[in-house]
């Protein structure tokens, strides 16, 4: 007899999709074209505060064989700023539930009734590892990370830093989280209300010093955080995230879509619905003429049909 489950299987089906492409346009080295790939790399569905989320990433590829690194693979980023690694629960939730232990000062057991309360699916017990994660972001580099970067740097020749600041629900103290790209890892965070460059940079300046050398930036376009980059690796490439900068592009048109919307209800309101189904008369079915009636033909139409009536009876009358 099979064992239950320990942990039962979790189905989204109306999770809404969202597919993350790379960032990155050229290679780093030779600034040749990247070229896409079409399988994900990676894709999970994520649990966040705002609704289940499919995620998927697409990878892209230098195929320029002059190139000192050819073949390399680059991930899309903007996964990452959405959950970490090998983990089911968006960052959203994991600052929220680092903010209301640290600074609200509620227990685990309270969090995870009210995670529950708000459509998240997690026990008592992922709720304390959680909350683990989020303190080992906030512990900064650890030497397993440390080994993971340099052998990242010896592969790609250099590594490719990416930030993105979070905000906790309903606070607005920011965690600002830092990623090494090429190896997918998230290296440190931290808690900061709204800080400058330089203060950013200050809390750079260990990852600066780390003797691997740094092909690009990526940020969501925050000039404190673009600031701080270049402060501190200033020889590397920024680059915006693609689904922050869409993101900026779109939110002008949303609004007047948003209000051209409403003043089509307010004008056609008035007028009666469409039916789902129309009520069409049906026309009649013709009815094959009787036999034992009498005809009035032609003669050679009489005989053409009669010939052809015989012609198809006969074989059924000879049975």
């Amino acid at each position: 007899m099979p064992q239950p489950r320990h942990r039962p299987e979790r189905r989204f089906p109306d999770a809404e999709r969202k597919i993350v492409e790379c960032e990155l346009e050229t290679c780093p080295h030779c600034q040749h074209p990247l070229q896409p790939r079409k399988p994900w790399h990676m894709c999970k569905t994520v649990q966040t505060l705002a609704g289940p989320l499919f995620v998927a990433g697409k990878s892209k590829a230098c195929n320029n064989p002059a190139c000192s690194y050819p073949g390399r693979h680059y991930y899309a980023s903007g996964v990452l700023w959405i959950s970490l690694p090998h983990s089911t629960y968006g960052l959203d939730v994991l600052a929220w539930i680092g903010w209301q232990h640290e600074h609200e000062h509620r227990q685990l057991a309270e969090i995870w009734r009210e995670l529950n309360q708000r459509g998240i699916a997690v026990n008592e017990r992922n709720v304390g590892k959680l909350y683990r994660q989020f303190l080992a972001l906030l512990g900064g580099l650890t030497e397993r990370k440390r080994q993971r970067l340099a052998v990242v740097a010896e592969q790609y020749g250099g590594l490719i830093w990416a930030m993105d600041a979070l905000k906790p629900e309903g606070h607005g103290t920011l965690l600002y989280v830092l990623y090494e790209v090429l190896s997918e890892t998230p290296v440190g965070a931290i808690v900061l209300d709204h800080p400058t460059a330089d203060e950013l940079a200050a809390w750079l300046r260990p990852y600066q010093a780390l003797p691997f050398p740094v092909l690009a930036t990526l940020s969501d376009g925050e000039e404190a955080i673009i600031a701080a980059f270049r402060i501190c690796w200033p020889g590397a490439r920024p680059q915006r995230c693609q689904s922050h900068w869409l993101g900026n592009v779109v939110e002008p048109i949303l609004t007047v879509d948003t209000q051209l919307r409403e003043q089509m209800r307010q004008d056609l309101g008035g007028l009666p619905a469409v039916p789902e189904r129309a009520d069409l008369p049906v026309p009649p079915i013709p009815v094959a003429p009787s036999t034992d009636a009498p005809l009035f033909y032609p003669p050679h139409a009489m005989l053409s049909w009669s010939r052809s009536r015989l012609s198809y009876v006969r074989p059924f009358e000879t049975r």
